[in-house]
């Protein structure tokens, strides 16, 4: 099938350049994506400390981000397919920068909270962007290529956003405290959109679709019947109507798996494509994507928590503290796409999860051990196991799952990944509520507040260990090796289109 240049890149050295420029631009975006969420969690305690939050509101300061990423995603994914994925980045990025803007400029939590779910919007707009125009740019055999520059970005991203965040912190920059850490996000985000107006190429979906409204007022209000009793549960004594709102969530979704069926067979035009699900490697990698989500996301903030209060560490060191994960991460994300995965398929991203798993308990073991006196360079071995697991995961995980997904349907299935693994993460931080903070008082005396928290760190790290177990029983339903690019594929003038993309 032949498609206009409008669509597609021209195989020109010229053209060639020009995605590549592209490439640089989108991997900035999520680049800033993956820094602005380890970047705030580092600063976690300032912010409580020079803002007044609460737990309840730090609790919403990441899982309001994630939320509102989550719930737009899907919806971000299909307004690209529709209205153009340069246009929708353009828009998201430019958004995300002005929510960066009133984030740092917050006079109190309540407003920091507000910016923080605008900007996790805004984020549900550019991201999908980025998947999908990287889906449309690249041919199949360069797919190694793009993996492995994309494992340096998230490796990069994870070792930039600690250190960054603890940096800005100490340095307490014209007396702003912890504002410069969303402000940096100005002069990125500012680039980008210039940048981005002339070196990316638009793209549509080959077919004309409309935006299911209903579907995006379903699986908002599902979203955030089931999240919501979850972060405030603990702060209002876990009410019943809680417990009757995650429960009416499971309704509301069954709702919307009975409404998308209608709006298939009606017109074509859903906001999820259910027929993705029929796909074995798709719903297999979705359902493992999301535990693993739930896992990251009590891991991280226990641990800044763990760190930072508990131990009573500045951000400067608890940030230098995981340079080790980050690291071994990165590392281990570019070699397990370009080297391991080609050969052992499957087993690589198990042998991940029970790596991770036996870095966890590592973890758990020395902290017991050591307890309040633990040390910096202690923490360096499970870290460092801890990150090989994840680097094993993260890349080779996104490929199993997309390998097989039409490019017609890329704006939806790089909506739904990144939207379970969002709805995994929030899940994770409001269940902190329960394996962590719900192990201690509320009001603890001075003396008592840093064991309580390496007590409380210890139960929840139990928890991810279990998370992590789950996973890889999970991970026999994905297919032993990613499909190749190659049977059944629509082409084009770059090639096949069945590519694998991105997840930010």
């Amino acid at each position: 099938m032949t498609s206009s240049s409008s669509t597609l890149p021209s195989p020109r050295p010229e053209a060639d350049r020009r995605r590549w420029f592209a490439l640089a631009i989108v991997m900035t975006a999520a680049f800033m994506d993956l820094v602005d969420v380890t970047i705030v969690n580092i600063a976690i305690p300032s912010i409580q400390e020079d803002a007044g939050a609460s737990f309840g509101q730090i609790q919403w300061i990441t899982a309001g981000y994630a939320l509102a990423f989550a719930a737009g995603l899907i919806t971000g994914g299909r307004l690209g397919d529709i209205h153009g994925r340069k246009r929708l980045f353009l828009i998201g990025i430019g958004g995300f920068t002005l929510a960066s803007a009133l984030c740092g400029f917050a006079v109190n939590p309540d407003m920091l909270v507000a910016s923080r779910i605008l900007q996790g919007g805004m984020a549900a707009l550019m991201v999908p962007q980025v998947l999908s125009i990287v889906h449309a740019t690249f041919p199949a055999h360069e797919r190694g290529k793009v993996f492995g520059l994309f494992g340096a970005v998230v490796g990069l991203g994870a070792v930039s956003g600690p250190l960054l965040g603890a940096l800005l912190t100490e340095w307490n920059l014209f007396g702003l405290e912890w504002r410069p850490i969303f402000l940096i996000n100005l002069p990125v985000g500012i680039a980008g959109l210039i940048l981005g107006r002339r070196f990316i190429t638009e793209s549509k979906a080959p077919h004309a679709l409309k935006l299911d409204l209903v579907g995006v007022a379903l699986v908002t209000l599902g979203l955030l019947m089931l999240l919501y009793p979850l972060i405030r549960g603990r702060e209002l004594g876990w009410p019943l109507w809680g417990y009757v709102s995650m429960a009416g969530a499971l309704v509301v979704f069954a709702a919307l798996v009975a409404y998308e069926k209608r709006k298939t067979a009606r017109d074509g035009s859903p906001l999820v494509e259910l027929s993705l699900f029929k796909v074995k490697s798709f719903a297999a990698g979705i359902a493992v994507q999301t535990v693993f989500g739930v896992a990251l996301g009590i891991f991280f903030l226990v641990w800044t928590l763990y760190m930072q209060i508990g131990l009573g560490w500045g951000a400067l060191r608890a940030g230098l503290t995981g340079v080790p994960f980050s690291i071994a991460v990165s590392l281990a994300a570019g070699l397990s796409v370009q080297k391991l995965t080609p050969r052992f398929g499957r087993k690589v991203l198990q042998a991940g999860a029970l790596i991770m798993a036996l870095g966890v308990l590592i973890y758990i073991w020395e902290s017991e051990r050591y307890g309040m006196a633990i040390a910096s360079w202690q923490m360096a071995l499970p870290l460092v196991v801890m990150g090989v697991g994840m680097g094993l995961i993260v890349a080779p995980l996104t490929d199993a799952i997309l390998s097989e997904v039409p490019r017609e349907h890329s704006g939806s299935a790089s909506g739904l990944i990144n939207t379970v693994q969002q709805m995994g993460n929030a899940l994770g931080l409001g269940l902190v509520s329960v394996v962590f903070f719900g192990t201690m008082s509320d009001h603890l005396p001075l003396a008592e507040t840093g064991p309580a928290f390496v007590d409380a760190f210890q139960y929840a790290l139990v928890w991810v260990a279990v998370v992590m177990t789950a996973i890889f029983l999970l991970m026999f339903a994905l297919p032993k090796r990613p499909a190749q690019h190659v049977e059944g594929a629509e082409t084009i003038e770059a090639g096949p289109v069945k590519e694998p993309e991105l997840v930010g």
